[in-house]
């Protein structure tokens, strides 16, 4: 029986084309007699649908690689728009957080100053949460790894975070759609 190999909304390379393509559609092809599908084809919006040895999936970093998380952390910036003395109400006076996910203190998360300075313990919050993700991704991927090791003696409570956890890493690595992202844009 056939399985598929790609998710909806996943970003693939199509070899015989020689393109990024997206997942619109997987299309099963059933027999008669079966209880499952025969053959899995993959629809990318390229005028035919492709088997799966014609799709390539996109190289990325899953969280999998802990060297890719580990340098994830907070680091204070000088506050270029107010001085110190403006500022005494923040946690930490003429600074706000900034987190770098780059091992040479590069990308990440910044806030502009205006937030920062309308709700300074809630971005501090936000920081250490984001510099904490990485962490609890790990987390989330060893208990639905307990709960898929030992299923008839794992506790049904257990059962329900290893599933809501297991969702919530396949919702990290879906591709949006375009027109669901511009949607979400628009609206935000």
């Amino acid at each position: 029986m056939a399985k598929t190999v790609f998710q909806r909304n996943q970003k693939v390379w199509v070899e015989s084309v020689g393109a990024w393509a997206t997942i619109e559609k997987i299309v099963p092809i059933w027999a008669k007699g079966f209880d499952e599908p025969v053959r899995v084809t993959y629809d990318v919006g390229l005028g035919r649908e492709f088997a799966a040895h014609e799709l390539r999936p996109e190289d990325r970093v899953d969280g999998s690689d802990d060297a890719a998380t580990a340098n994830w952390r907070v680091l204070r910036a000088r506050n270029k728009w107010q001085q110190e003395s403006d500022c005494l109400h923040h946690p930490y006076p003429g600074t706000y957080p900034v987190v770098v996910t780059d091992p040479n203190d590069w990308g990440g998360w910044r806030t502009p100053g205006a937030e920062y300075d309308r709700d300074p313990r809630k971005i501090e919050f936000q920081a250490r949460l984001i510099a904490a993700a990485p962490q609890l991704h790990a987390l989330a991927r060893q208990l639905v790894e307990l709960a898929a090791d030992h299923p008839e003696d794992a506790p049904p409570a257990l059962v329900a975070l290893a599933q809501r956890a297991s969702a919530i890493e396949r919702s990290l690595h879906e591709v949006p759609a375009a027109e669901v992202a511009l949607g979400v844009v628009e609206a935000g």
